[in-house]
């Protein structure tokens, strides 16, 4: 083992720098002072950073609460509040004596929450079908209609599944709920198919009295509002104005101590008509039970009252069920009796007599030599018969319903044709004809009167006679009724009054009233109608009612078949009133294109008079005649 060696000892010399120090100590050196960097440069760095950290969330925090508070509410107000349309109740349409025609119950629409159902969301890929197969026999639904509602838009919070269902329904729905919730813990997780499913409170349209007026009543579709009828033509005031229901939600339930708004909806005015229900039912009956009896295609019956021009019934056949729209006949949706427009026969013919005697032309006694032909402009005019020379008065062409003998009559009114066409022109157009009657009803038509320059030659000897101008039923009933009120067109009304939501009654305004012919010849008028139904010769012996005198009129005229714009067929009908000394009651028939039987309207449309107006009659206890009719002569 060698000894340690022996340290060199320094030679002297010049003075070396002193080293720096190493950490480490020379064994036997002196230990060196730890001098420490000093803090302030570093807390001043921590301190800005926590300055710009603090800066930035100022920043952020100024710009959600100050600057784009109002948009980041408005998004958040939409993934909390749900608003809900608080539906107003739809007022009532009842006929003159109260009797409901159309009324509301209470019905809910079904609405879901689609956002609930994502498979994001509930953790389910076919949640949308599997709660769609559970409410679709429910629904009365395809599973498949169901779920495209479900799927349309997964971010949506509200669709409606199904309208205007009964509280059936729902109670089945929620029965429903209660199984998925009572079997999600263990059958799927905990996952519950039908959560966010709901039900908002509507009212559902009903028709105590089924097919009864529909016409005429028209219907309401499915999002609430009129689609035809009176409930189109008065939709605003039997609306109401809808409410609003805000509320704050949470995983599609309404948070009971949430936020709550409410406006009140404000319920739609109740609607008296001037129908009377009983009326309407016997006129309904009677010209269906006639267009299934002649195979025709359709009738209408309108029953006015004579003296204000109020409509006691408007009958249509046929016609449909608005409370089962799904299974009903497109082509019978609609009010025929104002709509449809043709050429009226016959019936016309006493606008013609009409002008003939207020002009002073002729008097009902005048003699009118019929010939069996006439020949007119380019053609030659017959009556319905053939017949030797008639020596009938002007009663008596107005009784057997003369083309030719109203033809001669009509020449009267000038000195030449054109003069007659003008005036006979100014007395068909104060009758209304060609003009809207005032009813205001959706789809009304005016009828057809060309200005009388327009008139083509053959025009001026048909249109006397009912050819070549057309009108509607309630036109045609019109006419009769301004006979009947002495000469004064009443325009023609169906609604009495509303009452609104305050329970305060308005009467309707007071229809506007134009003298059209004097009281004269009106009476007149009447007595030669008398004539058509009491005399034996005369046209409408079927409409007789025994101990009332009747006023009327037959017609039968070629029809206009709207399919191919040409003659086919025949338009069947009958207008009168009665009683003929105290006129009451107008009534007036007509038959589309009857194909079985007769298709003379005496013989098909005076039956379907006389049974409407013998009802009408007792059923507002109108008292017989008390005396007997004037019985003018018919020929000389």
């Amino acid at each position: 083992m060698t000894a340690p060696r022996q340290p060199r000892r320094p030679v002297p010399g010049p003075a070396r720098p002193a080293a720096r120090p190493t950490g480490r100590s020379r064994p036997g050196a002196a230990a060196q002072p730890l001098r420490l960097g000093s803090p302030k440069p570093r807390l001043r760095l921590i301190g800005f950073a926590l300055t710009l950290v603090l800066l930035a969330f100022t920043v952020r925090l100024l710009q959600v609460q100050a600057v784009d508070a109002s948009a980041y509410a408005a998004r958040a107000n939409v993934n909390r509040y749900i608003p809900v349309t608080l539906a107003a109740e739809r007022g009532t349409i009842a006929d003159r004596n109260g009797v409901d025609l159309a009324t509301t119950v209470d019905a809910y629409d079904i609405t879901a929450a689609p956002d609930l159902l994502t498979p994001e969301r509930i953790k389910v890929p076919d949640a949308p079908r599997r709660a769609a197969e559970l409410l679709a026999p429910v629904l009365g639904e395809s599973a498949d209609a169901v779920e495209q509602k479900l799927t349309a838009n997964p971010k949506s919070k509200y669709v409606v599944l199904a309208r205007q269902q009964t509280p059936q329904v729902w109670n089945r729905i929620r029965e429903l709920k209660k199984k998925e919730a009572a079997r999600t813990p263990t059958g799927r997780g905990g996952v519950n198919l039908l959560t966010g499913l709901n039900r908002e409170a509507h009212s559902k349209r009903v028709y105590p009295n089924g097919d009864l007026a529909a016409g005429m009543l028209g219907f309401v579709n499915a999002d609430g509002q009129g689609g035809g009828g009176l409930e189109a033509q008065l939709n605003a005031e039997l609306a109401g104005k809808d409410g609003k229901r805000v509320y704050a939600q949470s995983g599609g339930r309404q948070v009971p101590t949430g936020d709550l708004k409410e406006q009140a909806a404000v319920p739609g005015s109740d609607v008296e008509l001037t129908i009377d229900r009983d009326i309407q039912w016997a006129a309904q009956n009677a010209v269906a039970e006639q267009v299934r009896a002649s195979a025709a295609d359709r009738g209408y019956v309108v029953v006015q009252d004579s003296r204000t021009g109020e409509i006691l019934a408007m009958a249509n056949a046929p016609g449909y069920n608005p409370n089962d729209l799904a299974h009903a006949d497109r082509a019978a949706m609609g009010n025929a009796a104002v709509q449809d427009a043709y050429e009226p026969g016959s019936v016309s013919k006493v606008m013609t007599m009409a002008a003939v005697l207020e002009e002073g032309a002729a008097t009902p006694g005048t003699h009118v030599e019929v010939p069996n032909r006439l020949p007119r402009a380019d053609r030659s005019f017959a009556d319905d018969i053939d017949h030797g020379i008639w020596h009938l008065t002007l009663n008596g062409v107005l009784a057997k319903s003369s083309n030719i003998g109203t033809i001669l009559a009509s020449e009267q009114l000038g000195k030449t044709r054109e003069q007659a066409n003008q005036v006979l022109h100014s007395y068909l157009s104060k009758f209304g004809v060609g003009r809207p009657t005032g009813l205001g009803f959706p789809g009304e038509t005016p009828g057809i009167l060309a200005p009388w320059q327009k008139w083509e030659q053959s025009q001026s000897y048909t249109i006397p006679f009912g050819q070549g101008l057309s009108l509607n039923a309630l036109q045609a009933a019109s006419v009769y009724s301004t006979i009947a009120g002495g000469g004064e067109r009443v325009r023609p009304t169906l609604v009495r009054g509303s009452k609104g939501p305050d329970g305060r009654f308005t009467p309707a305004p007071t229809p506007p009233r134009t003298r059209v012919i004097s009281e004269k010849t009106a009476r007149q008028l009447s007595a030669m109608l008398e004539s058509v139904v009491d005399d034996r010769d005369g046209t409408g012996t079927k409409a007789k009612i025994p101990g009332y005198r009747v006023a009327g009129k037959t017609g039968t005229s070629n029809r206009v078949d709207p399919q191919t714009g040409r003659y086919h067929g025949y338009t069947a009908s009958f207008a009168g009133f009665a009683p003929a000394d105290q006129p009451r009651i107008t009534v007036y028939c007509a038959i589309q294109n009857p194909t079985r039987g007769s298709y003379f309207g005496g013989q098909i449309c005076g039956p379907v008079f006389q049974q409407v107006m013998s009802f009408a009659l007792k059923t507002l206890q109108v008292p017989p005649s008390g005396s007997q009719p004037p019985r003018l002569p018919v020929e000389y």
